[in-house]
């Protein structure tokens, strides 16, 4: 007999997630309460991903579980916001129970980790898709925005920009390597590791920051406009590693990094009296300075290759892109 939608709840959701104090009523309500404390500031995110365009549609369940959760704890983690909740809405064409035992064990892993419980949600019938909204705190005026980078500001960015749009290039057939390589970027794509650690520590060191979802080009000029600033990047400066140099040359490793998407890698801007603060926070995740912020709009990358060019930032509505999901 078919699963329905309220033992699909039951079975797989009402635990779906971190016990938290604060949640006075989760799952299986018309609508969650929860505790927000009286010193702090709520920030809100949502993102939503659908088979086809952000994640392959044959990608297993566990995979899309981690992503729908972990996109949106990125938005956090360049907000610099502590992670508190989560409400999950799934629409599926037909009930896998496979299927959505691994999606539910994806989304539960990663949300145990990073302490998010599951308050509510929805699931509905239609082409597939999962629509995360995760809440959290921050204190006060301790926000990171897009809006404060100045000129002078260093450009910093975490981790290997590029790993996962190889991965998924790899996945797509569209490149080749060995299986080493193959299997480290096709996990950076599949399971991508929102950097909230990091977030939280920048807190009072960085005047900026964003998530690299869309390219990080294309995710710095939305700063840059954002702060009313521009950008100069030295593409010699940028972290590549060695499984992307594995399966692309540099002029194609650097496009990866430039305009690949799907990172979640935090990009930020620090002054320079933040520096040895910023330096520090490597202990958390590798970081690199890329670049420094200019008065002149516009972002201008040098260093690059003969034939090299620094690509653009993803838009669902001005184009597509084949290379992007």
């Amino acid at each position: 007999m078919p699963v329905g939608e309220f033992e699909l709840i039951e079975r797989w959701f009402r635990d779906c997630g971190a016990a938290r104090a604060d949640v006075r009523l989760g799952v299986g309500d018309d609508a969650a309460l929860v505790r927000v404390p009286a010193d702090r500031e709520l920030v809100l995110a949502l993102d939503v991903i659908n088979a086809g365009v952000h994640f392959p549609a044959e990608s297993p369940g566990r995979t899309v579980g981690h992503r729908a959760l972990a996109v949106n704890l990125s938005d956090l983690a360049a907000m610099g916001a502590d992670p508190a909740w989560a409400l999950l809405g799934l629409t599926l064409p037909a009930v896998d129970e496979h299927w959505v035992e691994e999606f539910a064990a994806g989304f539960a892993v990663l949300a145990r980790r990073f302490g998010v419980s599951l308050v509510g949600g929805d699931t509905t019938r239609g082409a597939l898709a999962a629509s995360v909204t995760v809440a959290g705190f921050v204190a006060p005026g301790q926000a990171l925005r897009r809006t404060g980078a100045r000129p002078g500001d260093s450009i910093w960015i975490s981790g290997t920009p590029g790993d996962a749009a190889a991965g998924l290039a790899l996945l797509q057939s569209r490149l080749s390597g060995d299986d080493g390589a193959r299997a480290a970027l096709v996990q950076k794509f599949e399971f991508p590791e929102p950097r909230v650690a990091l977030g939280c520590a920048l807190r009072g060191l960085a005047s900026a920051c964003i998530d690299v979802s869309d390219g990080l080009v294309g995710d710095l000029g939305r700063m840059c406009v954002a702060s009313a600033v521009g950008a100069e990047l030295d593409a010699r400066n940028l972290p590549l590693s060695p499984s992307l140099r594995a399966v692309a040359d540099l002029a194609q490793a650097l496009r990866f990094a430039l305009a690949g998407g799907d990172d979640y890698e935090l990009l930020f801007t620090a002054p320079a009296a933040a520096r040895a603060g910023v330096e520090a926070l490597a202990a958390l995740v590798p970081l690199a300075c890329i670049g420094t912020i200019v008065a002149t709009p516009g972002v201008r990358v040098g260093g690059l290759p003969a034939g090299c060019d620094a690509g653009h930032g993803f838009d669902h509505f001005a184009h597509h892109d084949p290379g992007h999901q």
